[in-house]
């Protein structure tokens, strides 16, 4: 019966990804959704920052949590080892639609550019920072990283084997494309609002803490040829003529 529910289960975490991706890009461009960053809060300012800081922190340790082998370990043994990725896109996906319904506006203009030809420009490069979150995840396995793939294998009655080390494309310019994919849809804006600007500094600290812990259980999964890639090529920043040998490393 498990073979037969896990696809459908992971298959529906996806499509709910999906769904909620889309919302959150127009909830961060503060256009065509009914809810926004930018949405006026009922509360005082102190109570407004408390709750924005809360809910950031409540979408930092979920991410965190659960992403930990440790976790993974207690967890397994009561969510099946082939729903354990699906059920975690789950709760990512409830924990963002919760920071997305309960955020809190602050409608302090920091910058608002309203040349119109740069203000397009801005909103060009939002779209496509925005849009390089799926492209940077499909550079490694996209389905493996929502669950799809174990919830396949698992349907196939095949052994889930864990994906090979690999860098390939941007992962070979810097360790984090995708942190910096989403770096560059919570900064690129033609108008930035203190509630905007909290959102981005508080999600750009917790990538910054997430990086680093997500490194040390990389080191620990692939030893030397991690701690390698971290020599040879930068955290975030890329080196001007940087470039990873591809021998062993792809």
């Amino acid at each position: 019966m498990t073979r037969i529910l896990t696809l459908p289960y992971a298959l529906l975490a996806y499509l709910i990804f999906l769904a909620t991706m889309g919302y959150f890009l127009f909830f961060l461009a503060g256009a065509v959704v009914p809810i926004t960053v930018d949405s006026p809060s009922q509360h005082s300012l102190t109570v407004a920052i408390a709750i924005d800081i809360a809910l950031i922190l409540l979408f930092a340790v979920q991410h965190s949590v659960m992403a930990r082998p440790a976790f993974k370990r207690m967890w397994t043994k009561i969510v099946p080892p082939s729903m354990e990725r699906a059920t975690y896109v789950h709760a990512s996906n409830v924990v963002l639609i919760v920071l997305i319904v309960f955020w809190q506006g602050i409608d302090i203009k920091l910058w608002d550019i309203q040349q119109p030809i740069v203000r397009t420009a801005i909103w060009v490069l939002y779209v496509f920072g925005f849009l390089m979150v799926p492209v940077v995840s499909l550079m490694i396995n996209h389905f493996d990283l929502f669950g799809l793939r174990q919830a396949w294998l698992h349907l196939k009655d095949r052994e889930y084997q864990p994906l090979p080390f690999r860098t390939p494309l941007l992962y070979a310019i810097v360790r984090h494309p995708l942190y910096l994919a989403w770096g560059a849809a919570f900064w690129i804006t033609p108008t930035m609002t203190a509630g905007h600007l909290l959102l981005a500094v508080g999600m750009t600290i917790y990538m910054g803490v997430a990086a680093v812990i997500e490194e040390r259980d990389l080191v620990g999964v692939y030893g030397d040829q991690y701690r390698k890639y971290q020599k040879d090529v930068p955290m975030f920043v890329p080196r001007l003529g940087s470039r990873l040998e591809a021998e062993g490393t792809s």
